[in-house]
């Protein structure tokens, strides 16, 4: 219920009900407040008790479209494409690749990261030299 209270907050609240109510009420208070949370608490479970016991099996039918509504609400659109189009396999969304890399350095001591060792690492690119073409991919032309 005060889930979303972090400890900052909490220590204001204290100080607030401490000033306010004063150090000779505030233990009646703080009693009071929980006996009335354990209560609502009580009736609570007690009214979806009664309300299960009442529709029998027709109580989980009424339950379905509640929990399919909690589905579509954590349902973003990152979450959409990795239930149906990646079969729960976000690995290609989040970057996180089970392939093992090894990491070489050239002679001028530039990290060079390859997936497989076999692979060679390609080639740095190096400035044109005056009056040298640049090389052509025929392939991508």
């Amino acid at each position: 219920m005060f889930g979303n209270i972090g400890w900052g907050e909490f220590m204001v609240l204290l100080v607030a009900a401490l000033v306010i109510l004063g150090p000779e009420r505030l233990p009646g208070a703080v009693s009071w407040v929980t006996k009335s949370l354990r209560q609502v608490r009580e009736y609570a479970s007690g009214a979806s008790q009664q309300l299960k016991d009442e529709l029998g099996p027709e109580f989980e039918d009424l339950r379905k479209p509640l929990s399919d509504l909690n589905q579509l609400r954590g349902m973003t659109p990152r979450a959409v494409i990795t239930k149906h189009l990646l079969d729960g396999d976000d690995s290609i969304l989040t970057g996180n690749f089970d392939k093992p890399t090894s990491v070489s350095f050239d002679k001028s001591g530039t990290k060079a990261v390859s997936a497989d060792p076999s692979t060679p690492t390609p080639p740095q690119n190096k400035p044109l030299a005056a009056g040298e073409r640049p090389p052509i991919d025929l392939d991508a032309t």
